[in-house]
């Protein structure tokens, strides 16, 4: 897959060929224009598709994993509504998820949030604000608001998180160089329910398990019906497909806290 840097080069590397040939033999101003409008094209692509690993390197999946297993993960809470209904379903269910929350929603529903923790789920970093413009925050704001959520939520629990799930999925120089900064590893998704769009719930557990197999990630969120909905039949189906929900560490042998 391409990466920034590598896009870098080769736009660098086309763009000296071209003067050189304008040098030798004259060229018209469109193959520079084209030139720079793929360069941007492809950089914008590989900015909102995490999956691309395209300015950083994320956990989507882990398909060289021997047991049967996968990772249900939430963003966006905790909700008052919604996030205690998720919790009871996973208890019911005996499974474990990975909840990728704001720090400011921690700060409204810091026992709720306490109670993820202690029914045996992972927490991880979503941002303080989830701004719908994060993506063009400053390196100096993004670090600001990592550094926010990881401080509340180490004062509520002792805990410093190390996994960080990048807002709407945007990736870009200054958040890789933010995240660097205060040490997170940043985890994506192989499976994106698409539980926030107006799909109902029949559709999006299909899209979900459809095509699931072991080491999938699976993006939810805890901030609706739909979605309790739809991780209720979920986990019927992993049951009836003995397929092991577990944590992102778990799915990744990697550390959570600090």
């Amino acid at each position: 897959m391409l990466s920034f840097k590598t896009v870098n080069i080769i736009t660098g590397v086309a763009f000296i060929i071209l003067l050189a040939t304008h040098y030798f033999y004259g060229i018209p101003l469109w193959p520079y224009i084209l030139l720079a409008f793929i360069s941007l094209f492809i950089t914008m692509f590989g900015s909102g598709l995490i999956q691309w690993n395209y300015h950083i390197k994320s956990f989507h999946s882990n398909k060289s994993i021997s047991k049967n297993q996968v990772a249900i993960t939430f963003d966006d809470g905790p909700n008052a509504n919604f996030t205690p209904k998720i919790l009871a379903l996973l208890k019911q269910h005996n499974a474990k998820a990975t909840f990728f929350c704001v720090g400011k929603h921690i700060e409204d529903h810091p026992e709720l949030f306490k109670r993820i923790i202690e029914q045996g789920h992972t927490v991880g970093n979503h941002t303080y604000s989830h701004a719908p413009n994060f993506g063009f925050f400053k390196t100096t704001k993004v670090v600001s608001e990592l550094q926010h959520t990881n401080t509340i939520v180490k004062n509520a629990t002792g805990l410093t998180m190390l996994l960080f799930r990048p807002a709407f999925g945007v990736t870009n120089p200054r958040i890789k160089k933010a995240i660097k900064i205060i040490g997170l590893q940043s985890i994506g998704w192989n499976i994106r329910s698409l539980d926030t769009t107006s799909r109902d719930s029949k559709k999006i557990l299909n899209r979900i398990t459809k095509n699931i197999t072991k080491g999938d990630v699976i993006l939810l969120h805890d901030t609706s019906i739909k979605s309790v909905s739809v991780l209720e039949q979920l986990l019927l189906f992993l049951q009836q497909h003995k397929i092991e929900s577990v944590t992102i560490d778990s799915l990744f042998n990697i550390k959570p806290y600090a």
